[in-house]
This record gives structure tokens, C-alpha cells and sequence, in this order.
């Protein structure tokens, strides 16, 4: 495949083969339509009977937090009590000799991080799989004349990866570097490191063990992912929490219950015969791991969750933490945008459950960090002392519900992380569970960015700074 062929591929490919299923565009025409109608009914209901408007917009966000809400604490429930996930164990994963493990093609994306990728060396290199399988492709974008400086200055890596240069082009995304990786990958399977991940050495091994005893229906293994500087600050405190209850309660729950996987940014192990067949991540969505997730499922294949770790660094400042987050959340809006373009095709191929699970978790986290801020905002009014304008909009008894579901929906999250980190016997960070509220409030200015975003600047990729977890120099 010629350069150019490759470049093509690696951008369009999906776009022009399923442009339903691309974020190319960021809404459809009958989404465009849709919306301006829904607008316009509302605001002329909103002129002629501004009170019952109100009423009846706090009403739905009521709704709307609460489903939510009762759905995560119902999937942490299934994730405790019977969640699914895949055990391979060290004598299982070292009982294949080597000559019969197949190629395994390792995708390293790295993007203006010259201090990062040495670390490519560490974490890479400890993978217990032998070099001659191993098809490891550090992937650069040809113009980051640093980062392509360091990486080629590292001679360990000559011995084991190929560094390849990226054609400068739009959109600038990781999807897009990752499916130039793809296009000439030479593994039976393919996963994704970022420069600073460091993988359990045994997690490829896992990898192979469990995909050959699951089946060809299972197209992808997600690995569990951790942070290895989580006690630097309040911070990357709530950060290992949140992490800790996605990983270990949340994504085994939806797998046990066969709700689709969004999957993580890194850690994902794919059969590349399939994700060839898909037409690879989408480059113009900013969660491209998310969407993939949804869209192998849509297609007839299966995900699961792999249980062996990956450490990486948690977010420590604030700011580039609401950068991270916000390129999250309003990736998530996009995977929300592109599975709705046609409702009733995403339930046949999800089936009811799965489509429900689909709108409360992708399009409903970020929904539920801006509701989050409204319903404590007016339950805090109310507090206060019950302001006329707050009395005014609210019925009694939709006030008191509205109250009910704040607080049971603050209580649960609270609850939930409280199990969670006691599972992991981090005693000392129950006490910061009741500080979460204040990592709520981040989350809120993440995701209205995030909205803002979406309008301005859809397939922009935020960049996210690393080693910020090193002392100063």
C-alpha cells in the first residue's frame, strides 16, 4: 500500500464505507431537522406559558437524573454481585511455548512528548512475549521533529520497533495514527499503549489464552487500567476512585448484563482481521475506543473484560485535567450523535437493553455531570431558604421528588465509591469520598466545554500533557 493509499484509508475509510456509523459530520440532515423543530415547538410554548415550561423542563431533568443515576447504581449492583470478567491465570498464560504464539502487533501513538517516550523502553520492553512475534510500531506525526528526535536517539528501540511517521493531515487525532499502525500491522491480534502506560508483562500472553478460549465472536479484550501516582494529590486521589469503579464494578457489569463496552483509550486487545473489517477507529471522533466499543457490538461482535493491569498517570492539574476530561465528554456526545442517527436500527442490532444501556451511559454521562450541577443547584436554593422563584416553579410535590432523587442519586455515587475503595483496602481514601461533590463540580465545567466544543470545533484533539507526575526537573 502506497503512502497515499494508506493516508486515504487511515482517514476515510470508515467515512466512505459507513458514513452513518463516522463522526465526519457531526450531526445528519434528519438530526438538523429534528432539533430545529424541537427548538422552535419549545420556545413558542416557552412564550405563551412560561411557568408550566419550567415546570415541565425540572420535571424531565428530574427524570433524566434520576434513570441515570438508578441505572449506574443498578450496573455497580450486577458488577459486584456477578460481574464478567476473564481470568487467565500466570500458569495458563505461560503453559504456550513460544513458536506457537502468533504475531502480536503493539500500537505506540505519541504526540509532541519528548520527556514521554523513553518510557516506551520501560513499560514495552518488560512485555514477557518474544521479540520475534512482537510488531511494534511507534507512531509519530512526521512535523513533531522533537518527539521524532527522541524516539530515534532511544538505540533499544531499533531493536524491537519500528518508528513510523504520520503524514501531516486533518483530522490530527490518535484514531488517525493508530489506523496508519493498522493499515500494514502484521499481528494476528493488535493493541494500544500510550508512552507512559506500563502493562503487567504477562498481559499479551493473557491476551492470546483468552481470546482462543472464548471464540472468534469475541472480537475484543479490555484490559483494566490503573493509576500508578494516584496518591500525588486530592486530585489524582479521585481520579484512581473513579478509575477503580469503572474498571472493576462498572465495565464487568455491563459485560455481564451484554450491554456494549466503550472501550478505554489504551489496553484494548482486537483481532485485527475484525477491526480491518470495521474499517478501523474512527479519526474524527475524539473517542475513538468508546465508539469502537459500540460499533463492533452493532456489527455482530463482542467485547470483554481482561483482568490484568495497566499503569498509567493520572491528570494532577486541574486545567489539564478539564482538557482530558472535556475532549472525553464531548467524545461521548459525538458516539451519542452518530448510534441515534437511526433509533430504530440501533435497537435491532442492540436490542432493547442494549440501546437503553447505550443512551444512559454514553450520551448520559456527560448529561448527567450538566444536570448533576442543576438539581444541586436548586436543591441548595431550597436550602437556603426556599426563594420565591424556586417556590414559584416548583409544585410541592415535584419539589419534593426533585429533592429525593438529589439526594439519593449524591448518596449512591458516594456509596458506590466508598464499597469500591474498600474492596481495594484504601482505607484512606473513604474519608475523601465525601469530598466528591467537589470533583462533581470539575466534571460539570468539563462537560459544558465539552458542549461548547462540539459546536466550535468537533474533531479538535485537546492535547493532554504527560509527566506532570515527575518533581520539577
Amino acid at each position: 500500500m502506497i503512502d497515499a493509499d494508506r493516508l486515504a484509508w487511515s482517514i476515510d475509510a470508515l467515512a466512505d464505507a459507513n458514513p452513518e456509523l463516522s463522526a465526519r459530520r457531526v450531526l445528519s440532515r434528519a438530526q438538523v431537522v429534528t432539533m430545529l423543530v424541537v427548538f422552535a415547538v419549545v420556545a413558542a410554548i416557552a412564550f405563551f406559558a412560561p411557568r408550566t415550561t419550567a415546570i415541565v423542563a425540572i420535571a424531565t431533568i428530574t427524570v433524566v437524573y434520576a434513570s441515570i443515576s438508578a441505572f449506574r447504581f443498578w450496573l455497580f449492583l450486577v458488577g459486584l454481585r456477578r460481574g464478567s470478567t476473564v481470568f487467565v491465570t500466570d500458569e495458563d498464560a505461560l503453559a504456550i511455548p513460544d513458536d506457537e504464539l502468533p504475531v502480536y502487533t503493539v500500537l505506540l501513538p505519541a504526540y509532541r512528548e519528548p520527556d514521554i517516550v523513553i518510557e516506551l523502553v520501560t513499560g514495552i520492553g518488560n512485555l514477557d512475549y518474544p521479540r520475534d512475534k512482537l510488531d511494534v510500531r511507534v507512531l509519530l506525526e512526521a512535523d513533531d521533529d522533537e518527539t521524532v528526535a527522541a524516539a530515534r536517539a532511544i538505540r533499544e528501540l531499533e531493536d524491537w520497533a519500528t518508528v513510523e511517521l504520520v503524514p501531516p493531515s486533518e483530522p490530527r487525532t490518535k484514531p488517525k495514527a493508530c489506523n496508519w499502525g493498522l493499515a500494514t500491522a502484521r499481528g494476528e491480534f493488535v493493541t494500544i499503549y500510550d508512552a507512559e502506560d506500563v502493562p503487567e508483562p504477562l498481559q499479551l500472553r493473557r491476551a492470546v489464552v483468552a481470546f482462543r478460549r472464548l471464540g472468534p465472536s469475541v472480537s475484543c479484550l479490555q484490559a483494566r487500567l490503573g493509576y500508578h501516582n494516584y496518591r500525588q494529590n486530592l486530585l489524582t486521589r479521585f481520579f484512581g476512585i473513579e478509575y477503580d469503579t469503572w474498571f472493576t464494578n462498572l465495565l464487568p457489569g455491563l459485560a455481564a448484563l451484554g450491554v456494549p463496552l466503550p472501550l478505554g483509550g489504551t489496553s484494548n486487545h482486537l483481532r485485527t482481521d475484525v477491526l480491518r473489517a470495521v474499517h478501523g477507529w474512527d479519526p474524527y471522533n475524539v473517542t475513538e475506543d468508546a465508539d469502537l466499543g459500540i460499533r463492533l457490538n452493532r456489527l455482530g461482535y463482542h467485547s470483554a473484560v481482561l483482568h490484568s493491569m495497566t499503569l498509567e498517570e493520572a491528570n494532577s492539574d486541574v486545567i489539564n485535567w478539564v482538557k482530558q476530561r472535556s475532549r472525553w465528554e464531548k467524545g461521548y456526545l459525538q458516539t451519542g450523535l452518530v448510534h441515534l442517527r437511526s433509533p430504530r436500527r440501533l435497537v435491532r442490532e442492540l436490542g432493547w437493553k442494549g440501546a437503553l444501556g447505550f443512551l444512559l451511559l454514553i450520551p448520559g454521562t456527560p448529561t448527567l455531570a450538566i444536570v448533576n450541577a442543576v438539581m444541586w443547584s436548586i436543591a441548595l436554593l431550597w436550602w437556603l431558604g426556599t426563594p420565591v422563584a424556586i417556590a414559584d416553579l416548583y409544585p410541592e410535590t415535584l419539589l419534593h421528588i426533585s429533592l429525593a432523587v438529589t439526594v439519593f442519586g449524591g448518596a449512591a455515587t458516594i456509596y458506590v465509591s466508598l464499597v469500591v475503595v474498600a474492596r481495594e483496602e484504601q482505607p484512606v481514601q473513604a474519608l475523601l469520598c465525601l469530598l466528591l461533590p467537589l470533583y462533581w463540580l470539575l466534571m460539570t465545567v468539563a462537560a459544558c466545554k465539552a458542549l461548547i466544543q462540539l459546536i466550535t470545533a468537533p474533531s479538535y484533539w485537546e492535547k493532554t500533557t504527560h509527566g506532570l507526575d515527575r518533581p520539577p526537573g
